[in-house]
């Protein structure tokens, strides 16, 4: 598989193991770290995490040797896909690209929510990971807005933080969290 042009591509990639068994543990410890901190925020237990993945917590430490180092690599990991979604939508047209895009940031807010109350905005990984969501979110706004189809006055920086602040309140289900998001959507549709 040739590499993203996501600079948090080479961290993802550089992390996992390469055998067979030690990768599987690694990307069972990932999915069940991000549904505890979906589920209990950042005290997520760490040894409901190895229980979750089906494994000892001596190999939650191999793996991870400080909750930081978990927090991180579950980050990494939300925002490389995030990444990956922007190259699979790039050939739709352009407002389905972005909205599209951006419904898969909605369920990335969720689980950064939790790991953002762990993680300083200055960390390494953090601004690699904005740099890298810029690069791969950015130029679906791009062409949206060259296509006519979304509002030329705003930038990537305001489509995210209305997005994210959407996503920071509590809905009554996602029903209705995506009612809203469509309405605000609705706002960043350019009109003819």
């Amino acid at each position: 598989m040739a590499p993203q042009p996501f600079p948090v591509s080479e961290i993802v990639a550089s992390q996992r193991p390469h055998r067979r068994d030690a990768a599987r543990n690694y990307d069972a410890l990932l999915a069940a770290a991000r549904e505890a901190f979906t589920e209990n925020g950042a005290a997520a237990s760490l040894e409901d995490i190895a229980r979750r993945a089906g494994v000892g917590i001596g190999t939650l430490y191999r793996n991870f040797p400080t909750r930081r180092h978990l927090f991180e690599s579950v980050y990494a990991d939300e925002v490389n896909a995030l990444c990956q979604v922007a190259l699979d939508v790039a050939e739709l047209e352009p407002w389905e690209a972005l909205t599209s895009w951006l419904r898969r940031f909605v369920d990335y807010t969720v689980t950064k929510r939790a790991i953002r109350e762990a993680l300083s905005n200055e960390s390494d990984i953090f601004l690699t990971c904005r740099e890298s969501m810029f690069q791969a979110g950015g130029p679906l706004l791009d062409r949206a807005q060259e296509a006519g189809e979304a509002r030329a006055d705003m930038s990537f920086d305001d489509l995210l933080r209305m997005v994210a602040g959407i996503t920071a309140t509590t809905f009554l289900d996602d029903a209705q969290r995506d009612r809203v998001l469509a309405v605000a959507l609705d706002g960043v549709r350019a009109r003819a």
